[in-house]
């Protein structure tokens, strides 16, 4: 995976969306008891090409939501979009997870589950063929999927890096 096509975005004028993915309430066994806290992997994205998500841990569910909200507008990225789907296929992998995201035709609606469609909604895209391989653990998942958007380039992009004319890049 490069790091050149990975478009940073900065999170101070942007109005975003938050989705909580999943919460896991851990235990921590000391001599003098269990001690429980929770972890949460949040979603945040404003609905036009811009996502992130981020991990958050703490005693209390708020608490824990809260820091992942703040660690997920850390981590933002800039994802093409085209009418509302991708502009190619596009795979996507992190650890055990693999995810195989394909363009649909207006009408299509979000065809994902669990923790892509969570991804898929907050970055904006309204049409869209998903499918999850492998681990279904949703720290995985969440993070393949946004390993594969960072991976999608626009057409302008691509044409700008061959040096030839839009229309081209349809054309073959």
């Amino acid at each position: 995976m490069s790091d050149v096509n990975i478009k940073r975005v900065k999170s101070s004028d942007i109005e975003f969306k938050d989705r909580l993915v999943s919460i896991q309430r851990v235990t921590k066994v000391t001599k003098g008891g269990r001690t429980f806290s929770f972890s949460a992997i949040v979603i945040v994205g404003n609905e036009k090409g811009v996502v992130g998500y981020g991990l958050g841990k703490a005693k209390e569910v708020t608490s824990a939501i809260a820091k992942g909200i703040d660690d997920a507008k850390k981590n933002l990225i800039k994802v093409p979009i085209l009418n509302g789907t991708l502009p190619h296929e596009q795979e996507g992998k992190y650890s055990g997870a693999r995810v195989f995201l394909k363009p649909a035709a207006p009408g299509t609606g979000v065809i994902a589950g669990g923790a892509m469609r969570a991804v898929l909604e907050s970055v904006g895209v309204r049409d869209v063929l998903a499918k999850s391989k492998g681990s279904s653990n949703p720290h995985s998942v969440v993070k393949a999927t946004i390993n594969a958007l960072i991976q999608l380039r626009d057409p302008y992009t691509v044409a700008q890096l061959r040096g030839i004319e839009l229309e081209k890049v349809f054309n073959g």
